[in-house]
C-alpha cells in the first residue's frame, strides 16, 4: 500500500497534490496493516489458553474491515481476546469454516462456547465484561 502511495504520488506535477495521495494511502496502509492488531496466536494455542483463562477468540484477517471494527471498538481491551489470523493459520481457517458452513467469513468470535460471526462489537464487550 506505501508502495503505491509513492507511485501514485510520484506521478503528481503539484507537490501539495502528491502529499496528500500519500498520506491517504499510508492512512489505509496502516488500517489495513496486521500490526494494529494484538500478536495472532494459532488456533491450538488460542483453543488451548481459552480454555485455561476463558478468554474469547476471535477469527480475523487482515483488511478485514469488520474486523478492524471490531478491534477499535474493543480499544485496549483487545489484548484480553485470544487473536487468530486466519491467513497464516489453516487451522483458523478450518475452525471458521467449519461454523460458517464453509466460508471464512470473519470477524467468527468463539466466547463461552458460543460461536458468532461477524457480532456486534457490543456483544464481545459484555462478554469481556462479564468475565
Amino acid at each position: 500500500m506505501l508502495a503505491c502511495g509513492v507511485l501514485v504520488a510520484a506521478r503528481q506535477d503539484e507537490p501539495w497534490l502528491a502529499a496528500v495521495e500519500f498520506v491517504v494511502f499510508a492512512v489505509l496502509a496502516v488500517l489495513l496493516s496486521p500490526l494494529v492488531f494484538p500478536k495472532s496466536v494459532t488456533a491450538a494455542q488460542a483453543r488451548e489458553r481459552s480454555a485455561r483463562d476463558g478468554r474469547p477468540i476471535v477469527y480475523w484477517r487482515p483488511g478485514c474491515r469488520y474486523c478492524l471494527r471490531l478491534r477499535r471498538r474493543l480499544g485496549r481491551r483487545a489484548g484480553r481476546v485470544h487473536w487468530v489470523n486466519i491467513w497464516r493459520d489453516p487451522a483458523g481457517a478450518a475452525a471458521v469454516r467449519a461454523v460458517t458452513g464453509g466460508d471464512e467469513t470473519v470477524p467468527t468470535v468463539v466466547a463461552g462456547g458460543e460461536a458468532v460471526v461477524n457480532p456486534e462489537p457490543a456483544w464481545l464487550l459484555a462478554r469481556l465484561a462479564g468475565a
